[in-house]
């Protein structure tokens, strides 16, 4: 502390801290009214310094402190905590949401944003020292915020490649048990068969999703492709394995970056020496698929004819 009080107690250093607190590791009134103290929210004290105005884990903890026990950081505060990509239509949280029971006082603070649950137990993920509301329930809550296509999206980031949040039994599990006339769970129910685990990008999900929608088969996502020997080829974003038609959603960085590129030419290079046609799509295609479901379509066909020729009906 700067002001002249005393340095503040080693178990209250660098954290956020009730007044109640304070008093009972012996600071004063006049200590915890210094100005080497702040007051993120009533209540609170910190010798911290004021975090980012967009380090929302960092207003969460200064929060924490005067959140009733049975709470946890819910919806959109809950999604960046997880740190799960942002579907389109939900913006970055202002505010900081807290659930609570419905047998429990919702908070009332300034930038707090407060929801109620059904009493009782309720399983809680703990990120980074947060309590989290579980990302199955979570997809359930941001049900009524998003499209149909966001919904599927969602689903897909919780299920991700790389450090997947859940898995398909959960968001099964979590749309099992909303009552049937819940908001969002038929919309839930409806989004559930489309969602896949193990995608790499909200852009992926888009693009296969925009495919299905324009009449063709789901492509496979994620699937390594291996050459006769079992050796390992690629692992394409999309693909169709009788045809060996392999789909790649090409963002910006592999156009910018030299190395995704260098990757994108060997990439394609081994897939079409192994028999496989490859088919880049950018955010252009996703936008308007047209382009992209006609090259498909075609491709899908040609790669038909080519087997039917080469095994005609009737051949032994």
């Amino acid at each position: 502390m700067t002001d002249g009080s005393r340095a503040l107690p080693e178990s209250l250093a660098g954290r956020a801290f009730t007044l109640a607190e304070g008093r009972a590791a012996g600071l004063s009134a006049t200590d915890l009214d210094g100005a080497g103290l702040r007051r993120p929210t009533r209540g609170v004290r910190t010798g911290a310094v004021r975090p980012r105005a967009d380090d929302l884990p960092a207003r969460c903890r200064e929060l924490l402190p005067v959140l009733p026990p049975a709470a946890v950081f819910s919806h959109a505060t809950a999604l960046h905590l997880l740190g799960v990509d942002r579907p389109r239509g939900l913006r970055r949280p202002d505010d900081v949401h807290v659930e609570v029971p419905e047998t429990v006082r919702r908070p009332r603070r300034l930038g707090v944003q407060s929801h109620s649950r059904p009493a009782g137990r309720e399983p809680v993920l703990v990120r980074d020292g947060l309590p989290v509301v579980l990302p199955s329930r979570l997809w359930t809550q941001l049900a009524g915020e998003l499209d149909d296509t966001e919904l599927v999206v969602l689903g897909d980031a919780l299920l991700r490649r790389r450090a997947p949040v859940a898995a398909l039994r959960d968001l099964k599990r979590a749309v099992d048990r909303l009552a049937p006339g819940a908001r969002g769970a038929r919309r839930l129910r409806d989004a559930l068969p489309l969602v896949r685990a193990g995608t790499d990008s909200c852009q992926e999900t888009r693009l296969r999703l925009a495919l299905v929608a324009a009449g063709l088969p789901c492509p496979v996502v994620n699937r390594p492709v291996h050459d006769r020997d079992g050796r390992f080829v690629a692992l394409p974003d999309l693909s169709y394995r009788d045809e060996r038609v392999a789909v790649e959603y090409d963002g910006d960085v592999h156009r910018t970056e030299p190395r995704a590129w260098r990757r994108d030419v060997a990439r394609r290079q081994a897939l079409e020496h192994a028999g496989w046609r490859l088919i880049t799509c950018t955010a252009d295609d996703v936008r308007d698929p047209a382009r992209a479901t006609g090259w498909i379509r075609a491709a899908l066909a040609s790669r038909r004819a080519r087997r039917v020729s080469r095994n005609p009906p009737g051949s032994s």
